[in-house]
């Protein structure tokens, strides 16, 4: 009798048309083959986001290419006049070698450790942002110190407070779900624990890595449901401070002024130098640059090139085109952070999805803040790009975050397949 007799007989009730013939799985799965026409594929999954990884190695890529095409002049200043045309160079494929060990290290560490450990990173970070402030201990450099030299590194604790704040805030935030609506048990402890971190950074002083941090904090806060009347109160009082601190510093009001009317003959060639050097260099390069390699910018007249402003040096060689593609990957990227984190939330896995979320806010917040100062939308303030920046411990710790990106991502995937985390 063939299978298809038998299937009917047993549907009908027929039972002494078959009784030892069990129709067995492989003849289930030739019927099926029979009717569709198609042998059947198993599913395939990949345990990685792909393209999310390709944009990180093409930021990563071009900021190879601009350090070297920024930096290569730097010698000829009397200030670097000891070191070879490819020192920065060769530092920058040192950090991005360490950040793609520190990357796979990460990358490794399950979410479930990362939420045991936030609170003991945060106090970590905390007690690394004191450390520096100690004479003898901390690095100064141009009048600011933000790091604490490791023979090889230097380490900027100000890189490795904005991971403590993203992931303490994400475990925060599901620690305290009931008590969001609160002001004294919900917000108010973590408004303080940012208002500690924010006096270290501005005793650095490192006003731009504190914005980074208060928007990370208030980003993820929000994210997770706090009432929407405290945190209206938040961003208040967090641009009151801010005004408040540029009032009472004269050197920050005259970045304002000057930053308000950069080509005024008194600003021009003192707080707006750096302003319009990187215009100049922005409309220097047109539609699509003057080539790679050919900046003028770059010689010495742009201070920070490869580091706080090498983006004006990307729109001086690569032009409009070049500038567009790195918003667009940045723009890509924060997106797909976003959805990762929605994805990690439709699987019942908050904390998860709320660190997805946050590194997407630091990524983005940190761009942002970094091409308005290039383009002369925000005030000059020392910010670097992340991934594309020159700069040791801020590429590693952007590896990292990227690294525990990809660890949501992966874990989303084992569940989706049955797999347990």
């Amino acid at each position: 009798m063939s299978l298809i007799e038998r299937l009917t007989a047993r549907l009908s009730g027929r039972k002494e048309a078959m009784p030892n013939s069990p129709v067995s799985a492989s003849e289930i799965g030739g019927l099926s083959s029979a009717v569709s026409g198609v042998r059947p594929k198993r599913s395939t999954v990949l345990e990685y986001d792909q393209p999310l990884l390709w944009v990180i190695i093409g930021l990563l890529g071009l900021g190879l290419v601009m350090v070297y095409s920024a930096s290569i002049a730097m010698p000829d200043s009397p200030k670097y006049s000891s070191y070879s045309p490819g020192h920065f160079l060769l530092r920058h494929i040192f950090s991005l070698a360490v950040g793609t060990i520190g990357g796979l290290l990460a990358f490794r560490i399950p979410m479930k450790t990362w939420d045991r450990f936030a609170p003991k990173l945060f106090v970590l970070a905390l007690i690394m942002l004191i450390m520096v402030l100690i004479p003898h201990v901390g690095k100064g450099v141009n009048g600011a110190r933000r790091w604490i030299p490791l023979g090889i590194l230097n380490m900027q604790p100000s890189e490795i407070m904005k991971l403590a704040v993203t992931i303490y805030a994400a475990n925060y935030t599901v620690r305290k779900q009931e008590f969001m609506q609160s002001f004294g048990r919900g917000f108010l402890p973590m408004a303080v624990a940012v208002g500690v971190v924010g006096a270290l950074l501005l005793l650095e002083p490192d006003m731009g890595a504190f914005l980074v941090v208060a928007a990370i904090a208030m980003g993820v806060l929000f994210l997770g449901g706090v009432n929407g009347r405290l945190f209206g109160g938040l961003v208040l009082t967090a641009v009151g401070t801010f005004s408040l601190l540029i009032w009472a510093s004269p050197w920050r009001r005259e970045r304002i002024f000057a930053y308000l009317d950069p080509w005024n003959e008194a600003y021009a060639q003192g707080k707006a130098y750096q302003l319009t050097h990187s215009l100049i260099a922005f409309g220097r390069g047109e539609w699509f640059g003057v080539g790679l390699g050919n900046s003028v910018e770059k010689l010495n007249y742009l201070p920070e090139a490869h580091t706080d402003f090498i983006l004006a040096v990307i729109g001086e060689e690569l032009g409009f085109v070049g500038v567009m593609i790195v918003i667009l990957m940045f723009y890509w990227f924060v997106r797909r952070s976003f959805e990762i984190g929605r994805q990690a939330l439709a699987l019942d896995r908050t904390f998860s999805a709320l660190v997805a979320k946050g590194i997407g806010l630091w990524m983005g917040a940190q761009a942002f803040i970094n091409m308005g100062v290039n383009l002369g939308i925000l005030p000059t303030k020392g910010l670097t790009l992340p991934l594309v920046s020159y700069g040791g411990s801020g590429i590693l710790l952007n590896c990292v975050a990227c690294a525990v990106l990809l660890r949501v991502d992966f874990e989303n995937r084992l569940m989706m397949r049955g797999g347990k985390t």
